[in-house]
């Protein structure tokens, strides 16, 4: 061994580091380090080999220039995790300030997930995943770190009314699909149930026939059916299927989840629908009615439902009977159904037909009553003369319907309804729902058919009309309206009279114009036609009396004078007697007047009494109503 003193330090120093090797040799040890190390890339996931463990990290080796370190506590799912190992991770960094290599297996296993999601979705194949917590609509499930949305209606092929059952489950998924702006993965488990279901639901419907019984299980409920799962294949029971009785909503008589037993009615292959019943696995309940229930006997039940027409009666679940709104009352004017029976009601009722065969019956309910009109009394109650208190029930051009008892009408005619006003429709004098005071004036009881009047109540007042209104008298009248024809006047106490154009010329030429209020003089009165003709110009064209008598004796002189020379011509009267004739004709005249005028002032009293007592009536009468 040379001795280290006489070593040549300056030589040494002089060629530097490394100064010794040749080319070559320096070429080989490059080669031989390069072998040793690999070349990284930044964002990419390789494998590397654990060289060490600490407290706070693991020391892995992946082959750089320097060994790289990840937080232990990223390595929480692998407890064993030992020396020798191989793990994945994500490279971060090359090199950070510190001239340190940064790894991270979080981020490797992300984007491991990431490649197993987007591969499951291209090939069509299942993954597992742990259902983390339920949300708004569905399930977050955890798919190799992952959070995938698991909708509601995807988790089976029911419906799901409790999700969180499912929540800390292992559950088997297939993507759907998947969001790349917004990192979103949408994963379903009912397409793996469905495609167990298939060769299931195919074997079912290949054996399905009518008829057929089966059990299934309702998995949904609806106003007017029923879904039943009969394993694989959905079948609707209707509500009008699941009793004979009648009920409102399939949940009074069955639950969710409930297994039941039906029997297929009808399906359809191609659209694959499949229509059940649950009542038809049990005896009709016609077949089970008491033999005594027969045309004429007397029935209970219960109002079911209420028709404008009528009205149905159960008499046992299954069993019903039509009540025709005209078999509720002896009435011939319809009403509604709800004005005598509501639903719920428990009545009784007649048979009014049955069949047996068609199972359908018919009943009533206003013949557990007497016909009003085969009552005994029915002849002297409704009497012609008696007076009686109605209900105006419908009104017609013709006249009005009044009810004196339920199944009693009578008719009034429209010219029987007011002795003075032309009532040209009911409609002007009462209403439907008014009561009428009405006396009968014809009675048919096998024809059903009473005439009844309400003028007739009164005295006729135009036996006093004429000794008012007689031909001559003047009164003054109101023009209520005017047309071509004439003018309708309205007269004292309410009675209307008539003038022709000719009649309504004033005295200064012009016409007398609607709403003005004149005096008018009677020219005809007519009690059997109850009509009254005025007229204004009268009053001031018309003679004197003198003057008619002077042209009465003019047309009686030419006969005087016109007599035989020969024959001895009569005595001419004095002049005293002349006087006294006339006299005795003024006076006659005067006596007339007085007399009429007499009538007349009666007449007027009678008439204002009449109209007196009306008013007060009229008056007395919303107190008694009250």
């Amino acid at each position: 061994m040379a001795n280290v003193d006489d070593f040549n330090w300056d030589q040494f120093e002089s060629q530097g580091f490394g100064g010794s090797y040749s080319a070559a040799q320096r070429a080989e040890l490059e080669q031989m380090y390069a072998d040793t190390l690999n070349t990284v890339q930044e964002e990419e996931v390789i494998k590397g080999t654990v060289v060490g463990i600490t407290d706070r990290d693991v020391i892995l080796n992946i082959g750089f220039k320097s060994d790289g370190l990840v937080p232990v506590s990223e390595f929480r799912d692998m407890p064993d995790l030992k020396i020798g190992d191989e793990v994945e991770v994500f490279i971060e960094d090359q090199e950070d300030p510190n001239g340190q290599l940064i790894l991270s297996r979080k981020k490797a296993k992300i984007v491991k997930a990431w490649e197993m999601i987007y591969g499951a979705l291209e090939n069509d194949t299942v993954l597992e995943g742990v259902v983390k917590r339920r949300t708004k609509g569905g399930l977050i499930t955890d798919l190799y770190g992952v959070e995938a949305f698991l909708p509601g209606s995807q988790i089976d092929v029911k419906p799901i009314r409790d999700f969180d059952i499912y929540v800390g489950r292992k559950m088997e998924v297939k993507v759907v699909k998947i969001n790349a702006a917004f990192d979103n993965v949408v994963v379903s488990h009912k397409v793996l149930i469905e495609k167990d279901l298939e060769q299931q639901r195919a074997a079912i419907l290949n054996n399905l026939e009518k008829g057929q019984v089966l059990e299934g299980v309702i998995k949904n409920m609806t106003n007017f059916g029923v879904f039943i799962d009969l394993g694989g294949v959905d079948g609707l029971l209707h509500i009008t299927d699941i009793s004979w009785g009648r009920i409102n909503h399939p949940q009074e008589v069955l639950e969710l989840d409930q297994k039941v037993n039906v029997v297929v009615l009808d399906f359809d292959d191609d659209k694959k629908r499949i229509s059940l019943g649950m009542k038809q696995l049990t005896a009709h309940p016609w077949d089970a009615l008491p033999a005594e229930v027969e045309v004429g006997s007397r029935v209970k039940g219960k109002i079911v439902n209420v028709a404008d027409y009528g009205a149905f009666l159960e008499l046992m679940p299954g069993v019903e009977g039509l009540i025709h709104v005209s078999e509720m009352s002896w009435s011939q004017h319809l009403r509604n159904p709800q004005d005598f029976i509501k639903q719920g009601d428990e009545i009784e009722a007649v048979v009014l037909t049955m069949d047996r065969n068609d199972r359908k019956m018919s009943l009533g309910i206003k013949q557990l009553t007497e016909d009003p009109w085969t009552k005994e009394d029915v002849l002297t109650k409704y009497a012609v003369g008696t007076k009686h208190t109605g209900v105006v029930r419908n009104l017609t051009n013709f006249g009005l319907f009044i009810e004196l008892e339920e199944g009693v009408d009578g008719l009034v005619h429209v010219s029987d309804l007011s002795w003075t006003k032309k009532i040209k429709h009911p409609s002007e004098f009462v209403k439907v729902g008014d009561k009428l005071d009405v006396v009968v004036l014809e009675l048919d009881a096998s024809a059903r058919r009473l005439a009844l009047g309400h003028k007739q109540l009164e005295e006729n007042p135009w036996d006093t009309f004429a000794t008012v209104f007689n031909v001559g008298s003047t009164h003054k009248a109101t023009v209520l309206e005017k047309s071509d024809r004439g003018a309708t006047l309205e007269l004292p106490y309410g009675i209307e009279g008539f003038s022709f154009p000719k009649g309504l010329t004033k005295e200064d030429g012009s016409a007398v114009e609607a709403g003005e209020q004149v005096e008018f003089k009677v020219t005809e009165f007519s009690k059997e036609d109850r009509k009254i003709i005025l007229s204004h110009t009268a009053m001031h064209t018309a003679q004197p009396e003198d003057a008619k008598r002077k042209k009465f004796e003019k047309k009686d002189a030419p006969a005087a004078a016109g007599a035989p020379k020969a024959a001895a011509a009569p005595t001419a009267p004095k002049k005293d007697e002349v006087r006294s004739t006339l006299g005795d004709l003024d006076a006659l005249s005067a006596l007339k007047d007085q007399m009429m005028e007499s009538e007349k002032e009666a007449g007027e009293k009678k008439l204002a009494a009449a109209a007196q007592a009306r008013a007060d009536k009229s008056t007395d009468a919303p107190e008694s109503a009250e």
